[in-house]
């Protein structure tokens, strides 16, 4: 879901392509007596046309049979920056073309090798800047199809029938020197019926970076808007293969995508869905089917994308997502943020998300709303990921017979009902409600309350995810008094203590529990019984 944003930015390439070759083409149609006439007036041409400074090696020409042009040692620096690498470069561009088609402006086929699109990382303007460049731009444009509109070209256009441009590399260049180039592999692109003023088909295949996989996208692109690149047209379809989640530290699965995606490259709206048939949380060793339907907003000049909402499903627990995903400044990796909300969720399905054991430790109805964030950086899911919110659970029963039936006894005993204690207890329904945070690893939960017939427990303290400690303090707070909730001397005996543990009416008893998950230690705190006897 974090991924739509590779999905869109190479589509630059396309229009990119088909100006330059169509601003070659149209000099060949004014053809020169010689090769380096050509050369130079190509570099003038294409340096007015796309307002850059324009390298160019060799240029040779041949026009019979067949027109037939190969340049090589193609650069462009866009506006003339030469602080960042070229934004466009080719090793090699071939133009093929025939006499009627040139005649009525067409050229047959272009091809681009070694073709490079490197993105420099936009200039930061402050607040006042910017809406003054916003309303320069706001007043340069037109409705789209307007064919006076500044920011295509004037004139008869030339149209070239394919444009393709094999293994490309589009190159995003960060902010940060010290942070690693983003780079997305294109090994086919197909760009059909090219010109400077209309919207042009395209298929391409490429590898996605992170997380690995294939993506098969086809579409349309353009007119190109020079004056405001980010207000070019696009849309398409696109499907997402073999993703490898383990990329990312503390999961992994195979990810497949397909969806769609239309706007103008500066907000590109995607509609998509993926599933993982075998996604897992490394911490629990436990695969689940893990389906997602999202809507986005993609920022395709920069990557940043707000995520209008997610639907995502596991076993039989469904959740509700809305957020983003943005750059850090300084960081490797983008950082994620959602408000989570669950209104139709199972714990046992949530727990095999987090716990070893073969089967989750609880079953119930819950409900959650969390605030989740995910920041950059190369640790473990688990240790990197960020929660806050609350959660309830309904109707909780224990799949530990031991631990259910130490419930159920409880519960008998807590109202007074010592004859049917022990085996004969009545299985009772455990309700919990809480707050929660997340970090470091570590759960923290700020207050715990579980409800069971007769008691309630309300305790605060905090579960390391990878050690499985617990460290808890609370109180027990029963209907039925010490005494009663024992028989035989016991009960006689600790008819002495019902005053120190009675308030308002209930028993109070402070709790305590450390130990681990497998092997929990429960006892009362002496300390502050004590402590408030005094």
């Amino acid at each position: 879901m974090t991924m739509t944003p590779k999905r869109t930015r190479w589509i630059a390439v396309a229009a990119v392509a088909g100006l330059l070759v169509a601003a070659l083409v149209l000099l060949a149609l004014r053809i020169p007596f010689s090769s380096e006439i050509l050369r130079k007036r190509l570099v003038a041409t294409l340096a007015d046309r796309l307002d850059s400074e324009v390298e160019l090696g060799e240029l040779t020409l041949r026009l019979f049979p067949r027109l037939h042009a190969v340049g090589s040692g193609l650069a462009i620096h866009h506006k003339g920056r030469r602080d960042v690498p070229p934004l466009i470069s080719a090793e090699k561009f071939t133009v093929d073309a025939d006499l009627v088609g040139l005649w009525r402006r067409h050229v047959s086929h272009v091809r681009l090798d070694g073709l490079k699109i490197q993105v420099p990382p936009g200039e930061r303007h402050d607040e006042e800047a910017e809406k003054a460049e916003d309303a320069e731009k706001a007043a340069k444009r037109l409705p789209l199809g307007s064919g006076n509109a500044g920011h295509v070209a004037s004139g008869r256009q030339v149209v070239i029938d394919v444009v393709e441009a094999p293994e490309a590399a589009v190159i995003i260049i960060p902010r940060n020197p010290e942070k690693t180039p983003k780079t997305w592999s294109l090994h086919t692109l197909f760009v059909h019926s090219v010109s400077a003023n209309t919207t042009m088909p395209f298929e391409a295949l490429l590898t996605n970076g992170v997380p690995p996989g294939q993506i098969a996208t086809e579409g349309s692109f353009g007119p190109w808007h020079r004056d405001d690149p980010g207000h070019t047209p696009v849309n398409g379809a696109f499907t997402f293969e073999n993703a490898d989640l383990s990329v990312f530290k503390g999961i992994s699965g195979i990810l497949s995508a397909k969806g769609t995606y239309q706007g103008r490259l500066e907000t590109i709206d995607v509609h998509g869905e993926t599933d993982t048939p075998d996604f897992m949380v490394n911490i629990s060793g436990h695969k689940v089917p893990l389906h997602a339907k999202y809507h986005a907003i993609v920022d395709g000049t920069n990557g940043d994308t707000k995520l209008e909402q997610i639907d995502a499903s596991f076993l039989k627990t469904a959740l509700v997502a809305r957020g983003g995903v943005y750059d850090v400044k300084g960081v490797k990796g983008r950082r994620v943020t959602l408000d989570v909300t669950m209104d139709q969720a199972r714990i046992e399905d949530v727990m095999m998300l987090a716990v070893k054991t073969p089967n989750a430790p609880m079953t119930g109805a819950l409900r959650l709303g969390t605030k989740f964030e995910l920041p950059p950086g190369d640790q473990d899911v688990i240790d990197k990921l960020r929660l806050a919110g609350h959660f309830a659970i309904g109707g909780g029963r224990f799949t530990d017979a031991d631990v259910q039936r130490k419930i159920n006894d409880m519960s008998a005993r807590a109202r007074g009902e010592t004859e049917t204690a022990g085996e004969q207890a009545q299985k009772v329904a455990s309700d919990f409600s809480g707050q929660f945070a997340l970090g470091n690893g570590v759960l923290a939960l700020e207050r715990l309350t579980f409800n069971i017939p007769g008691a309630v427990v309300e305790l605060k303290g905090q579960y390391a995810l990878q050690r499985e400690t617990l460290a808890f303090l609370g109180n027990l707070f029963m209907d039925a008094k010490v005494s009663e909730a024992t028989t035989g001397w016991k009960s006689v005996l600790l008819k002495v203590v019902d005053p120190l543990f009675r308030k308002d009416g209930q028993t109070v008893i402070p709790l305590k529990i450390s130990g681990t998950r497998n092997n929990p230690a429960f006892g009362m705190d002496v300390r502050r019984v004590f402590k408030r006897a005094s």
